[in-house]
């Protein structure tokens, strides 16, 4: 039996260790793909770290990660489309295509959702096989360290695109990696000024190198206020909320201009109250949960940005690192003060 090298979350405890795995069998319906590159998310930190989300979601021994980009070596009999050697990366949500949501065009929430490398093995490996349909073909001419942070770039593309921001104020909430692409991305798409609020020092320098129009640290002033002077007392027309902290969210319905809208991607980790009468129904605004990307249409414009170079994800990737350096990568993920990190299966 041929094996690889692979990265398992192996026990119910902190950590993870380097493994020697089975190369999967590539089914009929799934392209097995060599990995090139793969970078690291939260979510594998949480992993790791066995938090209390994980504890309920994580069953060991499994293969952790799903950001990656690789070529195909192999395509399953009834795969038509994709070929031996081309280069792609993958739509993590592995969906069931039956039921009410697949079925009218809401994929990204199906009700049978399976996340790669939460719910099943995933990319810190030599090799991952996946659904043809989960395959998406990307610019083989770009770096592999860029095409590896694509699937977080959707979450962004995703968030910002919830809206129309051209011409409009938007507020970033959070600038860890995808608040520094949702930046790039809003630029992108002519927004009139980006304004991106954060607390960690190292972050705060990221979101100037992306060029945000203002920045505002909750710890140094008052962000309400200084919303509000920066959009003559209206506040912004969009937010971004990309941190899932209960007190920034909060606050957010302060300074969101009547009639605004309210993108939410961060997940809080406990309940909040919200006055819904003043806040939401007397000021008509509008709030969205964003959850992964949308099937396939994001993935388009993820695509159409990269192509187009657009975007500066030479900002956004920090640290690239070899594989074997995996751990030293999640350490640095834990400490903040990173952008995308991402492991190197293979020098380019």
């Amino acid at each position: 039996m041929k094996t690889m090298k692979a990265f398992s979350k192996t026990s119910p405890t902190y950590g993870g260790e380097f493994i020697e795995a089975p190369i999967p069998t590539c089914g009929d319906d799934q392209v097995l793909v060599k990995v090139v590159a793969t970078s690291i998310c939260g979510t594998d930190v949480h992993i790791y770290q066995w938090d209390a989300w994980a504890k309920n979601r994580i069953k060991p021994p499994q293969i952790m990660g799903h950001e990656f980009v690789g070529r195909i070596v192999e395509v399953g009999k009834f795969v038509s489309g994709f070929f031996v050697g081309e280069t792609i990366t993958a739509e993590t949500h592995l969906v069931c295509n039956s039921c009410e949501f697949c079925l009218n065009n809401q994929m990204h929430i199906c009700e049978n959702t399976k996340i790669l490398g939460v719910d099943t093995d995933g990319a810190f490996a030599e090799y991952i096989a996946i659904p043809a349909q989960n395959a998406i073909k990307v610019n083989y001419r770009k770096p592999p360290e860029y095409l590896s942070i694509l699937e977080p770039l959707g979450n962004a593309v995703h968030t910002v695109n919830s809206t129309d921001v051209k011409n409009k104020t938007v507020a970033v909430v959070g600038c860890g990696p995808i608040g520094l692409m949702a930046i790039d991305v809003a630029k992108a798409y002519k927004a009139k000024a980006v304004y991106a609020i954060e607390v960690n020092d190292y972050r705060i320098e990221k979101a100037k190198e992306m060029e945000a129009d203002a920045i505002i640290n909750p710890l140094k002033e008052n962000v309400t206020a200084r919303i509000l002077a920066l959009t003559n007392g209206k506040g912004v027309d969009v937010i971004c909320e990309m941190s899932g902290k209960v007190s920034a969210i909060k606050e957010g319905f302060n300074y969101l201009k009547a009639g605004g809208h309210y993108a939410m991607l961060g997940v809080p980790d406990e309940p909040l109250s919200v006055d819904l009468a003043t806040e939401v129904v007397f000021k008509g605004i509008t709030i969205v949960g964003i959850t992964g990307r949308h099937m396939f249409e994001t993935w388009d414009q993820v695509n159409q940005l990269i192509d187009t170079n657009q975007l500066h994800l030479n900002r956004i990737v920090t640290h690239k690192i070899p594989f074997d350096q995996l751990e030293a990568g999640i350490k640095l993920m834990e400490s903040g003060n990173c952008g995308k990190v991402v492991c190197m299966l293979e020098e380019h």
